[in-house]
């Protein structure tokens, strides 16, 4: 294998989706698309996430210090690209045939067709120049039952899960690494009528 350098990016390094939940002042939920999200061990399992440039999401997790990271699937994802790609402060925005839950430990907004869906709750937050870096307790995950269940193998238990992910190339793929649609191709979903 010859290799080459490059400018820093990320392609070609997978990350999964996640739609972050979080209420408006008056109580309305927003969902935001993110990729910035992994784990890290202190004492426990822990969250970190960041979130870059003004967002409706950073406002509210700056306001409660609390959101919900639901993991995107295939049948989620011309929703999540939606959401995604439309401004989160359009008063709008949320006006989409879509089902919401609240969380089961903390007020947190959770997509009703999302297998897993952490419950978080902030408690560091890191300011750099243009994001910010958010550490997180995991208070709750909300997971479909089927995904608990042992006697499924695990091969079975990641179809029925069906994450997407995404690299720096702009693209959403499947985890058999079949790509599936670009960033923005859903953009204008509910202008469309299609869902």
């Amino acid at each position: 294998m010859t290799k080459v350098s490059l400018p820093p990016t990320n392609a070609f390094c997978p990350q999964a989706l996640f739609l972050y939940g979080t209420d408006k002042p008056d109580g309305r939920p927003n969902f935001g698309l993110f990729c910035w999200f992994s784990y890290y061990w202190d004492t426990e399992l822990k969250v970190m996430a960041c979130i870059g440039g003004d967002k409706q999401t950073k406002d509210q997790i700056h306001r409660t210090g609390v959101f919900s990271a639901c993991m995107v699937t295939e049948r989620l994802l011309p929703i999540a690209d939606y959401l995604g790609n439309t401004d989160g402060y359009r008063a709008d925005k949320m006006e989409i045939p879509v089902q919401i839950e609240r969380g089961a430990v903390l007020p947190v907004p959770v997509l009703a067709d999302s297998p897993w869906c952490f419950e978080l709750e902030v408690i560091n937050r890191f300011e750099m120049d243009g994001g910010e870096i958010y550490h997180c307790v995991i208070r709750n995950v909300l997971a479909d039952e089927r995904l608990s269940d042992e006697k499924l193998d695990l091969d079975e238990r990641m179809r029925l899960a069906s994450p997407v992910v995404t690299a720096g190339i702009q693209r959403y793929f499947s985890l058999n690494s079949h790509s599936i649609g670009a960033w923005g191709q859903w953009k204008h979903l509910r202008e469309e009528g299609t869902h």
